[in-house]
C-alpha cells in the first residue's frame, strides 16, 4: 500500500548479534624496570649518549596537537638540539597527536617517552576520546575491582596512542573540603580507601606496561591554595603525614609503583627552608622518599612553569635545585634552553656530579625499555578513533558512572519514584535555560512539565515559579547544573538557587539531584526537609542520564560518600535503592548485542523508506529489560509537508490496542476473580443471550478460536457506492486483501455518505469523531455491537484471527468499572506506568503536530488521518 504509514516498528533481534570485543591483556606484568639499570639495551643507549645528551634525557617538554606550525617547529628543535627524554601531550585530538608522535619520534636519536596527564582517561586532554569518571566519584564505588578494569582500559588506550606514561593516579587524601586544586581529583578523605583504589588503578595501568606517577608527594590534600598560582603551605608533621598522606604511597611502593610526582607545596615540618617546595627539597625527595620509603622508581617534578615555584626561583636555578633534591624528570621547564645550559654549567662547575645525572638517565632508559621503546614501532593511525572508543570502553564507563551515584537521603522511601498516576511531578532544571540530558531522560519515563531557574532569573519570575510549583505539584525533581569543581564561588551555584530550593522544600517533596561535588550540599539550609538527595558528582551527560534512570528505578543506587559534608552527611553514608523496576536505557553491548551488527536495521529501514513502504518511523529494541536501540528515521509524510521524525512524535498503534488496552483490563478483572476463562459471553453481555455468541467462552475468544468473523467493515453501511465499488469493498473483509489493495484501486471507488450519518460539527446526535470535521451519529456504537451479534459464525472451530472478540470486551470492562475504556486503562495502567503519551483521543491531550499521520484515507474519509484511528 503506497500511502500506508507504519508508525512504530517492533524488532525482535536474535542471538546472531550476541558477542563481545576481544581484550588483549598480557599474562603477567613485566619485571620491575628499576631492579636492573644495566641491561644490555640500557648500557648500549647510555654509552651512545654524550654528557649533554644525558642531561637532555631528564627534560620533558609540553606538546600540543591543537597548536600551529610554530609550536611544532619549536618542539622539533628541542628534540634535535637538546635530545629531550620525553614529551607530555596536552590538548588536541587523537589522530593529530598520533601523527605528531610519529613525526617527533622519527627525529629523536633516542626514542621519546610519551606522557599524558590523563587521570580520567584520554578524554581529559583529547577531543573525540572517552572521559571516565573523576576520582572522587570513583571513591563512592563499593565494588572497587571495576577500577582495576578502568586502569586496564586506559592502559590499552594509552598503548594504542603510543603513550607510555600516565600521570596518575592521584593518591592525595582530600582532608580539606576547600581544597581548590585536588578536590574531586581525589578518591576521598579516607586514606585506606585512597590506598585501595589507587592501587587498583595503578595495577591496571602497569599490567600493560604503562608507567604511572602517583601524585602529589608528600601530599596535596590539606591545602586551600592552588600551586598553579602560589606556593601552598602544609602544616603537617612527619608523623601525621606518615600515618595519613603516605599510607597510599607505602602500599603502592610495596607493589612496584613505577613513578611519583613531587608537589609544589611547602611543608615546614619536613623542610623549614623558606619558600622551598617539596619538589625542590632534598630532605623530602631523597631523605624521605628514597631513603625512608625505599622508593626506587622515577621521581618527577610537577610542572616547573607553575607559580608555586617560579615565584621564587628563576629558570635554570629551579632545575638545578630539583636535580639536587633527587628528581629524575624535570617536567615542563619554563625555558628549556636556559635550563639545560644552567644544568650543564652546574655539572661543569662540580655543583652537580655527572654520576647524579647518569643515575637519573639510566632510570629513564630502563623505564623506556620496560614500555617497549627498545623495539619502537610507529603508531598505526588506521581505525584509531574506533579502537580507542570501542563499545566495551563505553560500556565500562557506563558501569562506572552507574556505580558512583549516591543517595544520601530518601525520606519515606520516595525513591524509586512510585505512584506515578497519583502524584503530580514537575522538573526544575537550574543553572541552565535549555533542555539537557537529565531532562530528556526523565521525560522518557514521565512526560512531566519542566521549568528553568538560574542566576539571572528575575525576582518576579521566581515568585511566579514558586507559586506555580506550590499550587500544582506534589513533588518536584530538581537538577543542579552548570556547576564547577572548585569550592570558591559555591561550586558555580547561584545564591538564589540555594534559597529557592530551601523555600521549595518547605511546601512540597523535593528530590534534589546534585551534579557537583558532595561538598556543595553545605550551601542548602533546609537539607533535612528535602525528600531525597542524590549526589551525582559531575555535571556530565552520562551522569545526568543515569541519575534520571536511578530516580525511576531502572538502576539501583549503590554508592557511598567518599567524603564528609557535615555532621549529618558523613563519609561512607549512602542509601541503597532498588533497580530493575523499569526499562533501562543503555548501549547494545550491555544487552549482550554487538552494535556493529545492528547496522542491518538501518539498511532495512532505509530500503523501506525508498520503496515507499513508510516515510519514516521510530525503532525501539529491548532485551533483558534494557533498551539498547532507540532511533528515528525519515519523515512524517512522503510529500513536502513531512517533517523529520523526532523522539516526541506519537503514533497510532493500531492493532496493538488489543494487547495494550483490552487484554490487560480483562486480566485485571480476572485477577480480581470477577471473570473466569470458562465463563460464557452471555453471562456478562445480556444483549448476546439470545444469539449464537452467548455460549462463546473467554478462553476461546482470547485464543481466536471463537469462530468469529475476522473483520466487519462497519463504515460501509454508512456509504452509498456503485455496484463495482460494493464488490471491491466487500473484499475488505479479508485483512490480507486490505494490505494488497493498490492505491489505484482506492481511487476507483465512488464515495458518497448516506444521509444522517455524518455532520461536519458536533451536535446532540453526532458525537463520535471519526476524522477532522467529521462526526458520526452516537447511536452507531450500538450498530457495531448489534452487527457483531448478528454476524455469522465460521463453520469450523480453529484459530482464526479476529478483531470482534476484543471489541466485545469493551462493554464488559466499562460495565464492571463504571468508567469508559479510555479512562479505565489510563487510570489503572498508563498513568501508573508513566506512559503519559499512551492512550486514546490524542488530540484532546497533545498538539496535532506531535501526532504522525497514519495514512491518506482515499476510500472513506478523503483526508490524512492524523490523531484519528485508521
Amino acid at each position: 500500500m503506497k500511502k500506508l504509514l507504519f508508525g512504530v516498528i517492533w524488532i525482535f533481534i536474535t542471538g546472531t548479534f550476541y558477542g563481545h570485543a576481544a581484550t588483549n591483556v598480557p599474562d603477567h606484568q613485566a619485571d620491575y624496570p628499576f631492579d636492573d639499570l644495566y641491561s644490555p639495551w640500557v648500557d648500549s643507549v647510555f654509552n651512545s649518549l654524550t654528557p649533554e645528551q644525558r642531561i637532555g634525557q631528564l627534560f620533558f617538554a609540553a606538546a600540543y596537537s591543537n597548536k600551529d606550525k610554530k609550536h611544532v617547529d619549536l618542539i622539533s628543535e628541542y628534540i634535535r638540539k637538546y635530545h629531550l627524554g620525553g614529551l607530555i601531550f596536552f590538548q588536541g585530538g587523537p589522530k593529530r597527536q598520533a601523527i605528531l608522535t610519529n613525526q617527533y619520534q622519527k627525529m629523536a636519536q633516542t626514542p621519546l617517552m610519551i606522557a599524558m596527564d590523563a587521570e580520567w582517561g584520554l578524554g581529559m586532554r583529547l577531543d573525540s576520546a572517552i572521559s571516565f569518571p573523576r576520582q572522587m566519584p570513583l571513591g563512592a564505588i563499593q565494588d572497587a575491582d571495576i577500577i582495576y578494569r578502568m586502569g586496564l582500559e586506559i592502559g590499552m588506550q594509552c598503548r594504542r596512542m603510543g603513550v607510555h606514561l600516565n600521570f596518575a593516579p592521584v593518591v592525595d587524601v582530600n582532608n580539606n573540603p576547600d581544597n581548590p586544586v585536588i578536590g574531586i581529583r581525589s578518591f576521598g578523605e579516607n586514606s585506606h580507601d585512597v590506598m585501595k583504589k589507587s592501587l587498583l588503578y595503578m595495577n591496571g595501568l602497569q599490567r600493560l606496561n604503562i608507567l604511572t606517577a602517583a601524585k602529589h608527594f608528600p601530599g596535596h590534600g590539606n591545602t586551600s591554595v592552588d600551586s598553579h598560582h602560589s606556593l601552598p603551605v602544609i602544616n603537617g608533621s612527619y608523623a601525621s603525614l606518615d600515618t595519613l598522606e603516605w599510607l597510599p604511597y607505602k602500599e603502592l611502593i610495596d607493589h612496584q609503583l613505577t613513578g611519583i610526582l613531587a608537589a609544589h607545596v611547602h611543608v615546614p615540618g619536613l623542610d623549614s627552608t623558606p619558600n622551598l617546595a617539596a619538589s625542590l627539597s632534598r630532605k623530602v625527595l631523597t631523605d624521605i622518599l628514597r631513603d625512608s620509603l625505599k622508593f626506587k622508581g622515577l621521581v618527577y617534578t610537577d610542572a616547573l612553569n607553575m607559580r608555586g615555584v617560579t615565584r621564587f626561583f628563576k629558570p635554570g636555578e629551579l632545575e638545578i635545585l630539583a636535580i639536587e633534591a633527587g628528581a629524575d624528570v624535570l617536567l615542563m621547564p619554563d625555558n628549556i634552553p636556559v635550563a639545560i645550559s644552567a644544568v650543564k654549567a652546574a655539572v661543569d662547575s662540580g655543583r652537580i656530579s655527572m654520576e647524579r645525572i647518569d643515575l637519573s638517565c639510566r632510570r629513564i632508559l630502563a623505564a623506556k625499555q620496560w614500555v617497549g621503546l627498545d623495539d619502537y614501532q610507529p603508531v598505526d593511525t588506521t581505525r584509531l578513533l574506533a579502537q580507542i572508543n570501542h563499545p566495551n570502553a563505553d560500556l565500562l564507563n557506563r558501569k562506572l558512572v552507574e556505580a558512583t551515584l549516591t543517595v544520601v537521603q530518601n525520606r519515606h522511601d520516595i525513591l524509586p519514584l512510585k505512584e506515578l498516576g497519583q502524584e503530580k511531578t514537575a522538573i526544575l532544571v537550574t543553572g541552565v535555560s535549555l533542555p539537557n540530558q537529565f531532562l530528556e531522560t526523565l521525560r522518557l519515563y514521565e512526560e512531566n512539565n519542566y521549568y528553568y531557574l538560574d542566576g539571572k532569573t528575575s525576582a518576579s519570575d521566581e515568585k511566579y515559579l514558586y507559586e506555580e510549583l506550590k499550587r500544582n505539584y506534589t513533588r518536584v525533581i530538581v537538577g543542579i547544573h552548570n556547576t564547577r569543581y572548585r569550592a570558591d564561588g559555591r561550586y558555580g551555584i547561584a545564591p538564589n538557587i540555594f534559597s529557592f530550593v530551601d523555600r521549595l522544600s518547605e511546601i512540597t517533596n523535593v528530590v534534589l539531584c546534585m551534579f557537583a561535588p558532595p561538598y556543595a550540599l553545605s550551601g542548602f539550609r533546609n537539607k533535612d526537609k528535602l525528600a531525597a538527595i542524590v549526589v551525582a558528582y559531575q555535571d556530565a551527560p552520562l551522569f545526568q542520564d543515569y541519575t534520571a534512570q536511578l530516580l525511576y528505578g531502572s538502576i539501583a543506587a549503590k554508592g557511598k560518600l567518599p567524603v564528609t559534608v557535615d555532621s549529618v552527611y558523613r563519609y561512607h553514608n549512602g542509601i541503597e535503592t532498588a533497580g530493575n523496576l523499569r526499562l533501562k536505557y543503555s548501549i547494545p553491548e550491555e544487552a549482550g548485542m554487538v552494535a556493529q551488527k545492528l547496522s542491518s536495521i538501518d539498511t532495512m529501514i532505509q530500503a523501506a523508506i525508498e520503496d515507499k513502504a513508510l516515510p519514516g518511523c521510530q525503532v525501539l529494541a529491548a532485551r533483558n529489560g534494557i533498551v539498547f536501540l532507540k532511533k528515528e528515521y525519515g519523515s512524517t509524510r512522503y510529500d513536502e509537508k513531512g517533517e523529520p521524525i523526532h523522539p516526541a512524535h506519537i503514533y497510532d498503534l493500531a492493532s496493538i490496542t488489543k494487547i495494550a488496552a483490552a487484554l490487560p483490563s480483562f486480566m485485571l478483572f480476572y485477577d480480581r476473580d470477577e471473570v473466569k476463562l470458562r465463563d460464557h459471553l452471555g453471562e456478562h453481555l445480556p444483549f448476546l443471550k439470545e444469539s449464537d455468541k452467548s455460549r462463546i467462552t473467554f478462553i476461546d475468544l482470547l485464543t481466536h478460536q471463537a469462530r468469529l468473523q475476522p473483520y466487519i467493515p462497519f463504515y460501509m453501511s454508512t456509504m452509498e457506492a456503485s455496484d463495482t465499488s460494493k464488490t471491491l469493498l466487500s473484499r475488505f473483509q479479508s485483512p490480507l486483501y486490505c494490505i494488497r489493495l493498490s492505491a489505484r484501486s482506492y481511487l476507483n471507488i465512488q464515495r458518497k455518505y448516506k444521509d444522517g450519518y455524518y455532520t461536519t460539527s458536533i451536535d446532540n446526535r453526532h458525537q463520535l469523531p471519526v476524522a477532522e470535521n467529521m462526526y458520526l451519529m452516537t447511536s452507531f456504537r450500538d450498530t457495531i455491537f448489534n452487527g457483531i451479534r448478528d454476524s455469522k459464525l465460521l463453520v469450523k472451530k480453529q484459530y482464526r484471527y479476529s478483531d470482534l472478540g476484543f471489541i466485545l470486551l469493551t462493554p464488559i470492562i466499562e460495565h464492571k468499572s463504571d468508567l469508559t475504556l479510555d479512562e479505565f486503562v489510563s487510570r489503572h495502567f498508563y498513568r501508573r506506568l508513566g506512559a503519559s503519551t499512551l492512550g486514546y483521543h490524542p488530540l484532546e491531550r497533545f498538539p496535532q503536530g506531535r501526532i504522525v499521520p497514519t495514512a491518506k484515507d482515499t476510500i472513506f474519509r478523503d483526508q490524512w488521518l492524523q490523531g484519528y484511528v485508521h
